[in-house]
């Protein structure tokens, strides 16, 4: 039996077409006529397209399941849209063996609603120093290798991880951070900062370090991915590299492109790391994004209890939920605007990231059925307390916004479906 989506605007090409989406068992088919036993589901004109594709995402299993579950973690990635992520290695066991990571490979196994794709650790312990993970070993099973929320602080270790990392064929995906620079900061070294007595991250911790990894990927012939790009500096860097014809690409986060530090409150859900930057770095994010400098948008789904993040600015934790609102955010406030075109969002949120880190799914034939239905005239208000991310912090609790996933379908079968008009047959 096959199942036929008639009657969407479909993403394909780089551009949006009506038409319909033909799916046998766990494949996208090409198009035929419907036979007397198959299934029909009436779109209304609704915006289908490929998965979206989050390569930035804190599950917190195993460890830290009072945070977030994969159970739960994936959850909230079907009800955003996403049918692929791409998941962070602050674990407990951190895996930076095969035997620690088989511990998170079985929970995904048994629990997870979507595609989940772990990265393998730099170092051992992910300490971002010391002594280094056994790419070879992990290479099978990781997308790619990343101490995420601590940078590599030596030169030489880098060098080599690179090395390492470029022989499987996989890519350094850096937290980039310069522990010397931080002096005990937690927000940005700006003009809110200085007004409210806190304590500065300036930007060089972060330049600075995608500063020296460029020049190794260079060097080494790594494929070089720097995470949740904050500065303008930073953009630049990776823009330059581009140009040099380097395997350089980036991500930043829908939180810097909507907002900067004149938006900062006194309240836990405002911090993460890197912190919030000044409006001028917020336009060079935008303007990055335009440019194709910046390829991916990815969310940096950060989950804390609710009590971590009740302690203000000082004495929060770091990391916001973001899984669940990426999407709604920036069509609401890049496209809606007229920022940025549709397709282009559609781009950063699964065309690129699918490209750059080699992952399969998408709407054409022979390909896993792995697409979201959009419903772009949806109008709603965030309320972190609807979250099925065990997370609540999220500087955007109030926002209204237009846009959502209706159904988010992975390998055929429907993960979250929230449609109410349906014709089957």
């Amino acid at each position: 039996m096959k199942t036929f989506y008639e009657n969407a605007e479909i993403y394909r090409g780089g551009r949006f077409e009506r038409g319909r989406l033909v799916v046998e068992a766990d494949r996208v088919v090409a198009d035929a006529a419907p036979g007397p036993d198959d299934r029909i589901v009436d779109l209304g004109g609704l915006y289908l397209v490929p998965g979206l594709v989050d390569v930035h995402v804190h599950l917190r299993e195993p460890g830290f399941p009072q945070k977030e579950t994969i159970a739960t973690g994936t959850a909230a990635a079907a009800r955003g849209g996403y049918t692929t992520v791409c998941s962070m290695p602050n674990l407990n066991p951190a895996p930076d063996t095969p035997e620690h990571l088989e511990q998170q490979l079985a929970i995904i196994r048994r629990d997870a609603a979507v595609r989940v794709i772990p990265y393998g650790t730099i170092t051992v312990g992910q300490r971002g120093c010391g002594e280094l993970s056994d790419f070879a070993a992990l290479a099978p099973e990781v997308v790619g290798f990343s101490d995420d929320g601590r940078g590599v602080q030596s030169a030489e270790l880098m060098e080599e991880a690179m090395r390492r990392a470029a022989a499987v064929g996989k890519p350094i995906v850096a937290h980039c951070e310069v522990d010397e620079l931080l002096h005990g900061g937690y927000i940005h070294d700006g003009a809110y900062c200085h007004a409210h007595g806190h304590k500065g991250i300036s930007s060089e911790s972060e330049w600075r370090q995608v500063e020296r990894d460029i020049a190794l990927a260079a060097k080494t012939g790594c494929r070089y991915h720097v995470c949740h790009v904050s500065t303008k500096e930073s953009v630049e860097l990776v823009r330059q590299a581009k140009v040099q014809g380097l395997r350089v690409s980036c991500e930043t986060a829908p939180h810097y492109l909507l907002l900067c530090d004149e938006d900062l409150q006194e309240e836990g859900r405002f911090k993460m790391n890197p912190p919030l930057r000044s409006r001028e770095d917020r336009e060079a994010l935008l303007a990055g994004v335009l440019d194709g400098t910046i390829e991916v948008v990815a969310t940096d789904h950060a989950p804390h209890t609710d009590e971590e993040k009740s302690r203000g600015l000082a004495g929060s934790a770091m990391g916001i939920v973001g899984i669940e609102t990426a999407f709604p955010l920036l069509y609401t406030g890049l496209v809606r605007r007229g920022l940025l075109p549709l397709e282009r969002l559609i781009d950063l949120m699964s065309t690129n990231p699918r490209r750059i880190f080699g992952l399969a799914g998408g709407v054409e034939p022979g390909q896993a059925a792995d697409f979201t239905v959009l419903d772009l005239g949806t109008r709603w208000t965030i309320d972190p307390a609807a979250f099925l991310s065990k997370g609540h912090a999220t500087p955007f609790a109030g926002w209204e916004v237009e846009g959502c996933a209706v159904l988010t379908v992975v390998g055929g079968r429907a993960v979250y479906d929230t449609l109410t008009t349906k014709s089957i047959r």
